[in-house]
């Protein structure tokens, strides 16, 4: 096709206007940006306008912004949630994975097709899409939650099994071997425990001293995590997973480094803006020509992805002894199929096992269940309100395994947000921890880290002015948030933002000279600390105290020590 435009850069920015005046319109009708993009795609694809002709250029930037978005997951993972997940995410995604293919056959055969082509609309029923769920948990802030951190567990578990069934199918393609099939397995098995392996040596002995030296630069830090990221998905790749898994490892790997949350906070408009390629290059890649006759049994197919898969989920966690309200929310996450099942469905068609109806099939119902999905995910929770009442069956009486997890939240919180560890915020940390409470420490110095690391209270790098770090703390749980930190800008800016993230806790900030008060309480400050005064004051009274509370000071003499 001849390209419509002179140049990639031309292209480029009409797509990117043409995202935006779309994004503004689906804004105003409240609709979810996911759509409205994936619906770019398809308007500037081959199948409306033919504006798209760069594909390798998109296609580049949408793998980038994949790789991103699950390193920014794998942050959020460390190895204490991945102990406490993997047992509920292995069995809720092989679970999932397994009744969804068997019931899925069955309909499929329903429907009157062959058993090979059964058996591809089956496993592209499977899957879920990794990136299409993070990004909306991500939006929502529910990637901490515990039904956030069950659904991705399950879904990286997906991605593995998704990259073995297609090396499971090429093999079969290629000459039947199931001996060869089997050295193959054995061989991606391996593989993936030396990849662990080794970065399992470099986060033991390399990567927090690096990070420590890094962090001296905040560009430099981001830089890295970018480089670090991309790398290990290539590396992932490389070794015959998918560049998912290896970005996610990579992220996992800094998970339990104090800058993190710094890191992730930094990355969030580079991996949003660099997802809205996946899903313009989403949208341009659905053959609309091939859709028509394949309505009927494409709505179907999407009605069991819709409600079968998780009403699957629900089931599983409910006999895990999760509450019906995890069970429900991790359960939406699964009610669309992936971009990996139009991948399968492409490697079925290049094999010759299935033909072009067939993947046609896959591609429509990969584009109602995404579609639909979104917004049930987005309105979760007042689909949850409306449900709730018919849902007691998907609960024990006792769900044991949730009410551990609230003892672990109960133990593990933090009862005071400490911004600043100098001298002043680790005297006031080391006062608190004395009296029983609960302090997480936050600086945005890597020296301060590292000497604060020794602590008995937990530390984090991050800037008190940056919003996105703000909502990666545990707010809900802290009574106090308090800020050694005496300049004012930063202050204010700390209390604009526990502002806009609704924080119902009393609010702390330190300050100079009492014509700065006013303004911090003003802009919501419960108390204002000013040191040298209130030691002055406290010293005072300590004086006067020794007096017996006479007035004056003592006259003469060697004066007071």
């Amino acid at each position: 096709m001849t390209p419509v435009f002179e140049n990639v850069f031309t292209e480029m920015a009409v797509l990117l206007l043409l995202a935006a005046v779309i994004g503004v319109i689906a804004v105003r009708l409240r609709q979810p940006l996911i759509v409205a993009f994936i619906a770019v795609g398809v308007l500037a694809g081959p199948s409306a306008l033919g504006w798209v002709s760069a594909n390798d250029q998109v296609d580049l930037l949408a793998k980038l912004g994949i790789a991103l978005l699950l390193f920014v997951v794998g942050l959020k993972l460390d190895l204490h949630i991945i102990r406490t997940m993997g047992p509920v995410a292995l069995a809720a995604g092989l679970g999932q994975v397994f009744f969804t293919s068997v019931v899925g056959y069955f309909i499929a055969i329903a429907l009157g097709m062959g058993a090979i082509t059964a058996l591809y609309v089956a496993v592209a029923l499977t899957f879920s899409s990794t990136i299409i769920i993070v990004k909306l948990l991500s939006d929502k802030r529910e990637v901490d939650a515990l039904h956030g951190r069950i659904a991705i567990g399950f879904l990286i578990v997906q991605d593995i099994v998704v990259v073995l069934a297609m090396i499971g199918l090429t093999a079969l393609g290629e000459a039947g071997d199931t001996t060869g099939l089997g050295q193959e397995a054995l061989m991606v098995l391996a593989k993936g425990g030396l990849f662990i392996a080794v970065i399992g040596l470099l986060m033991r002995y390399v990567l927090t001293p690096l990070l420590h030296q890094l962090a001296r630069s905040s560009e430099l830090l981001v830089l890295f995590a970018i480089a670090w990221a991309v790398a290990l998905g290539a590396v992932g790749e490389y070794l015959g997973f998918s560049k998912e898994v290896g970005a996610f490892l990579a992220g996992v790997s800094l998970a339990s480094t104090p800058y993190r949350e710094a890191i992730g906070s930094r990355l969030v408009s580079l991996r949003d803006f660099l997802l809205l390629f996946f899903f313009i290059d989403l949208g341009a890649g659905l053959d609309l020509t091939t859709l028509g006759a394949q309505v009927a049994p494409a709505i179907l197919l999407s009605l069991f992805v819709l409600i079968g898969n998780p009403l699957i989920v629900m089931i599983i966690l409910g006999a895990m002894g999760y509450r019906k309200r995890t069970g429900f929310l991790a359960g939406l996450t699964v009610a669309q199929i992936s971009e990996f099942s139009l991948i399968l469905g492409a490697l079925g068609l290049s094999l010759g096992h299935i033909d072009a109806d067939t993947l046609g099939l896959i591609t429509l119902v990969g584009l109602i269940t995404i579609s639909a999905s979104t917004y049930m995910i987005l309105y979760s929770h007042l689909l949850y309100e409306r449900l709730s009442p018919w849902l007691g069956v998907f609960e024990r009486k006792r769900p044991y395994r949730e009410e551990a997890q609230d003892r672990h939240r109960a133990q593990s919180g933090a009862d005071v947000i400490l911004f600043g560890l100098g001298r002043f915020g680790t005297a006031i940390g080391r006062e608190l921890r004395q009296r029983g409470y609960r302090v997480l420490g936050v600086d945005f110095d890597p020296n301060l880290i590292r000497r604060q690391a020794s602590n008995d209270y937990e530390v984090r790098y991050g800037d008190a002015e940056d919003p996105e770090f703000l909502a990666s703390l545990p707010l809900g749980q802290a009574r106090w948030v308090l800020s050694s930190l005496r300049e004012m800008p930063v202050n204010l800016a700390l209390l604009h933002g526990l502002r806009d993230q609704g924080y119902k806790g009393r609010v702390v900030v330190t300050a100079h000279a009492s014509a700065n008060a006013g303004q911090l309480k003003q802009a919501g400050a419960d108390r204002v600390l000013m040191p040298y005064a209130d030691a002055a004051a406290e010293a005072v009274d300590s004086l006067l105290g020794m007096d017996g509370g006479t007035k004056g000071m003592p006259a003469g003499g060697d004066g007071v020590r």
